[in-house]
C-alpha cells in the first residue's frame, strides 16, 4: 500500500499578507504526512517592476515574460518569497528545502510555441517534466520540497511556469509513487455557485458533473480551467484534488475543506 503525499499550491494572495502567509504555513506544517508545497507570487513580483520602471504585460490573466520580467519573477519567486516561506517554516518545526525546477532538474520545461501570442520565457509542460524519482529522495530524507513556479529547459535557460500548472504536473508524476491529494488553496472556501456568496460551496464534483455545471453557469470564468486541470490530474492518477479556503486547511483531513474533485 502506498503512503499517502498531498500536494498543495498556495495562491498569491495570502503570500502577499503577512498575517495569513503565517497561519497558513502553520497549519501547512501540522498537515500529517508527507507533503509538497507549490507557490507562485506574482503581486510582489509587479510591484518590484514598477518600482524599475517594468510593467507587467498581462493576457486573459498570463504574464508575458519578457527578460527584464523574467529576471524580476527568478528574483522574488526564487528568492524573496521562496526563502522567506522555507525560513518561516523552519521556524515552525517544518524542514523546508526550497526550490526552482533547475534544482535537481526537477522540473524541465519547454519555452511555449509562438502562435497568436509571444508568451515570451514561459515555460509549458508535458508527462516527463518532473523528476519524481529526485523529489522522492528530498521526502526520504525528511525533507519538505517547496517549489517556486520558475522552471528550465536543461539548456541554461529558466522558464516562467503557471504555478498550478506546476502543481497538477507534480501530483501526477508522484501518483506513481504516492497516494497523492493535491490541494488547490486560495482566497474563497471552493467552488461556489455564487461567486458573491460562501454559503453556497459545491461540497463535491464528479467528473461527469463538470460539463453540466460549466452548462448551467455554476462553473465559469477561471474556475474552467483549474477544474479542467484537476480533472486531468485525477485522470492520470491522482486520488483526489481539493479547491478551497487557505485558513482552512486544517479541516482537509476532517472533511468540510472546500470543494473535493473525485473520479
Amino acid at each position: 500500500m502506498k503512503s499517502q503525499l498531498t500536494v498543495i499550491k498556495i495562491g498569491g494572495n495570502v503570500i502577499d499578507n503577512s498575517e495569513k502567509l503565517h497561519q497558513f504555513l502553520l497549519d501547512f506544517t501540522a498537515l500529517p504526512g508527507q507533503k509538497i508545497l507549490i507557490h507562485g507570487g506574482g503581486k510582489i513580483a509587479t510591484e518590484l517592476g514598477l518600482s524599475l520602471g517594468i510593467e507587467a504585460k498581462m493576457v486573459e490573466g498570463r504574464r508575458i515574460t519578457d527578460i527584464e520580467t523574467l529576471r524580476i519573477v527568478t528574483m522574488v519567486y526564487a528568492g524573496l518569497i521562496n526563502k522567506n516561506m522555507v525560513a518561516q517554516l523552519q521556524a515552525k518545526g517544518c524542514n523546508a528545502i526550497g526550490l526552482t525546477g533547475a534544482d535537481g532538474n526537477i522540473v524541465k520545461a519547454v519555452k511555449r510555441p509562438v502562435k497568436d501570442i509571444d508568451y515570451g520565457f514561459v515555460g509549458d509542460l508535458d508527462v516527463s517534466s518532473v523528476s519524481s524519482a529526485t523529489l522522492g529522495q528530498l521526502l526520504n530524507a525528511g525533507l519538505v520540497p517547496v517549489l517556486c513556479a520558475i522552471t528550465h529547459d536543461g539548456d541554461t535557460q529558466l522558464l516562467n511556469t503557471n504555478a498550478d500548472t506546476i502543481a497538477s504536473a507534480v501530483a501526477v508524476a508522484m501518483s506513481d509513487l504516492y497516494d497523492t491529494r493535491l490541494v488547490y488553496c486560495f482566497e474563497k472556501k471552493g467552488v461556489l455557485s455564487d461567486v458573491d456568496d460562501d454559503s453556497s460551496l459545491v461540497p463535491e464534483i464528479r467528473m461527469n458533473e463538470f460539463e453540466g455545471l460549466k452548462a448551467e453557469g455554476v462553473v465559469s470564468g477561471g474556475m474552467i480551467p483549474k477544474l479542467h486541470n484537476a480533472f486531468e490530474a485525477i485522470k492520470s492518477g491522482v486520488t483526489e484534488v481539493y479547491i478551497g479556503k487557505a485558513d482552512e486547511l486544517v479541516q482537509i483531513n476532517e472533511g468540510g475543506f472546500g470543494t473535493r474533485l473525485i473520479q
